[in-house]
């Protein structure tokens, strides 16, 4: 079936979106555990299927999926949207109602699906959406983040765009900085007080942390206003 821009999936408690990537299973169980209800970005449905999970929907263009895995699921589950001008996370993305988005599967192996995968997260700021892998996890700051963080953890904060911003509790304060892409950004600072928080004028900055805060963030970003 051909769908336009509507809502295919709605998700009152939270949706992964499982792409075709490198997704290991502890960490498709830790998504699904914040974010229940399962949608595979195309050929990500064979992992699903791999994994032993049905997923509830599959979007995207459906030129990554195997003819045995589509035979697998059932017809209403499938969600042809043929455009080629966005990534099947994309769709995915913009195809779902759900107060939280996790993807797994969308960084790697392959760097230009990684990278589109952070534009996505820079063209929606007003969606709550976390990247989640093996070691990491990323997300688009909302104006204003608190968050408790062991001391002298990894906190890399990286501009999608030109922005400004303040910060306590890290080691390098951000205070008075011009990050841009190509420009001046904040990898690898670290935390320098329990509690940290972060705020900026414009939406732009992803921030990037070991995927052992995983819940923590989620926890944060639910009880945050974003864009």
């Amino acid at each position: 079936m051909s769908i336009g821009e509507e809502v295919i999936v709605n998700a009152p408690n939270g949706a992964t979106i499982l792409g075709g990537g490198e997704a290991g299973a502890a960490t498709v169980k830790q998504a699904i555990a914040r974010a229940p209800l399962l949608v595979a970005a195309d050929g990500g449905a064979a992992l699903a299927i791999e994994l032993g999970r049905m997923p509830e929907a599959v979007i995207g263009d459906m030129d990554s999926i195997p003819d045995s895995i589509r035979r697998s699921i059932p017809a209403d589950r499938l969600h042809r949207i043929s455009e080629q001008n966005s990534t099947d996370f994309a769709k995915c993305v913009r195809s779902i109602n759900a107060p939280m988005i996790v993807g797994t599967g969308v960084l790697g192996p392959r760097l230009d699906h990684g990278l589109a995968a952070l534009n996505v997260l820079a063209g929606n700021p007003s969606q709550r959406i976390v990247l989640l892998t093996g070691s990491d996890l990323c997300f688009l700051c909302p104006p204003e983040l608190a968050l408790r963080l062991p001391v002298g953890s990894r906190v890399s904060l990286f501009p999608m765009k030109q922005v400004t911003g303040t910060s306590v509790g890290l080691k390098w304060k951000i205070d008075g900085l011009l990050f841009s892409p190509g420009g001046v950004s904040g990898t690898s600072n670290q935390v320098s007080r329990s509690r940290v928080s972060v705020s900026f004028r414009d939406p732009g900055m992803l921030i990037i942390l070991p995927a052992v805060q995983f819940d923590n963030v989620i926890d944060s970003l639910l009880e945050t206003a974003i864009w």
